[in-house]
């Protein structure tokens, strides 16, 4: 089993290049809003009750498909209600389970990030939207960005298609 974690900050491309991998590996996506939105109908986002239940529900499933050989593909925003070691934790799980997890780091310019932060795809789910917010949260997502473990790759999504990141993320599950 390999679960290829993909984070970035807000509109790097996370959910647009899963899918485009998913269509090159087979992998099954497993998008970060699934469960936010879903516990965020229920919870406030940072409530106690919505950052427990949003950490399980994301670590179960995911040991699920490692108990059962199912790769996943999760996309991941790190920021400040996200437990600073979840990824590490993840890593630990996966691998006593027998699977294998390849970090992946999208990143992007502040213009490229800002030109991208409103357009209407990112509507689909309650993802962030807002310039202002944006602005507002930056430093936090730059600190969580920073916390990250180290990926076997970084992509820079304003200077790839989806596309060619897919490769470059197919290109690095086959080696090491």
């Amino acid at each position: 089993m390999q679960l290829v974690f993909i984070y970035g900050q807000p509109a790097s491309g996370k959910l647009t290049v899963g899918r485009a991998l998913a269509e090159r590996t087979g992998f099954a996506v497993f998008h970060n809003h699934l469960i936010v939105d879903a516990v965020g109908a229920v919870f406030p986002f940072g409530s106690p009750e919505f950052v427990r239940l949003r950490e399980s529900m994301w670590l179960d499933v995911m040991r699920a498909a490692a108990r059962t050989g199912r790769s996943l593909i999760f996309t991941f925003a790190p920021e400040a209600t996200v437990a600073v070691d979840f990824p590490q934790r993840v890593r630990a799980e996966i691998e006593a389970l027998g699977g294998r997890v390849i970090f992946v780091a999208l990143v992007l310019p502040e213009t490229e990030q800002e030109r991208r932060i409103d357009t209407p795809d990112r509507s689909r789910f309650d993802k962030m939207r807002s310039l202002e917010m944006l602005h507002q949260y930056r430093d936090v997502f730059v600190s969580s960005m920073a916390r990250m473990p180290e990926p076997a790759i970084t992509i820079d999504t304003a200077t790839r298609t989806p596309d060619e990141a897919a490769a470059e993320i197919v290109g690095a599950l086959t080696t090491d």
